[in-house]
């Protein structure tokens, strides 16, 4: 074998080595971002390996809005027997529940009007304003919507972001007293 072809198979070998190192450092943090309790690591282990834990942590549904969402993947192929459903659900809606209800969105502008336009007619309010996501969050659902058929221009897409975020983005966690 040359001396250049054994070059370039160890160039190979450490880089896969080095991405495998990456993939699994990455999968390591995101299944511990996840809080512990009866259904986490179920939840990390259906869950985690399509999504990462930032979008389950940052929604704050309802029990019926949970029930929504884990059906809602299983129709799209996740795989859970009925009682791992029953379990994901009740972790879901014990960990990541609303908060205190907010005070009154602010405004009447252009980014409300997108929302009860476009997005009413097919969601309820209730999913809007448990998810509770960050801007990127927020920019990547409207992204989806737009591809699974919202009626959302371009131009629209980000006054509803801004309206989205100001409104409903994330709330700090409260800190619990003893």
């Amino acid at each position: 074998m040359s001396k250049r072809k054994s070059n370039l198979i160890k160039l190979s070998l450490a880089l896969t080595a080095a991405v495998c190192g990456l993939m699994s450092a990455n999968t390591r943090a995101a299944r511990q971002d996840l809080p512990e309790g009866k259904g986490a690591e179920l939840a990390r282990d259906k869950c985690l390996n399509c999504h990462e834990a930032d979008l389950i942590v940052s929604q704050r549904l309802s029990r019926q809005g949970w029930t929504r969402e884990v059906e809602k993947m299983i129709r799209w192929g996740a795989v859970a027997s009925e009682a791992e459903k029953e379990v994901l659900i009740d972790y879901f809606a014990a960990n990541f529940k609303p908060r205190s209800a907010a005070s009154a969105p602010a405004g009447d502008g252009r980014g409300k009007q997108i929302l009860e336009e476009k997005c009413l007619i097919c969601h309820e309010a209730d999913l809007t304003e448990q998810q509770r996501l960050s801007r990127q969050g927020l920019t990547r659902e409207v992204e989806k919507m737009s591809r699974w058929g919202a009626a959302v221009s371009d131009a629209e897409k980000e006054p509803l972001v801004d309206y989205l975020f100001s409104n409903f983005g994330p709330r700090p966690l409260a800190v619990a007293r003893k």
